[in-house]
């Protein structure tokens, strides 16, 4: 079993202003540090259980592209779909016994989550609470220490 990366850990550095995305987003990064954190046994759980969420959370996010016709909701559907379809694939594998394929998912995962989120996600975010209120969201993060 490997050492989690600290590079996912939840944190004010992720929030992109839109409550519903950023909940989300946190319980992202919570199952995905479940599946480095899991045991062989525990893996087809831990990644059944990603798999619920990301359907949902890419559902989520689809739904306000749509809802608020976003201009690049094509790029950004397509985007997820390709991480999907990298998820299934790897969801076969790990429950047919290859539990380290599962745990490389995570580590890709872990270097995707923020460069999405810093750009494809806060760009929706931003749309989505101008269509809404008219400005841009307001993100308060708490102070970070710098590493």
């Amino acid at each position: 079993m490997m050492d989690i990366t600290a590079d996912l850990d939840w944190n004010d550095r992720h929030l992109i202003g839109h409550q519903a995305m950023d909940d989300s987003h946190r319980e992202f990064v919570t199952l995905v540090n479940a599946i480095l954190h899991a045991d062989d046994c525990q893996l087809p759980a831990a990644l059944d259980a990603f798999v619920r969420h990301i359907e949902a959370h890419f559902g989520l996010e689809e739904d306000l592209m749509r809802t608020s016709r976003y201009p690049a909701t094509d790029c950004h559907i397509e985007e997820h779909e390709k991480v999907l379809a990298s998820v299934r694939e790897v969801q076969v594998l790990v429950n047919a016994g290859n539990a380290e394929v599962g745990r490389e998912l995570a580590e890709a995962l872990v270097d995707w989550f923020p460069g999405h989120s810093d750009y494809m996600d806060s760009a929706l975010a931003a749309w989505v609470v101008k269509k809404a209120t008219g400005g841009a969201p307001v993100v308060l993060r708490r102070a970070m220490q710098l590493t």
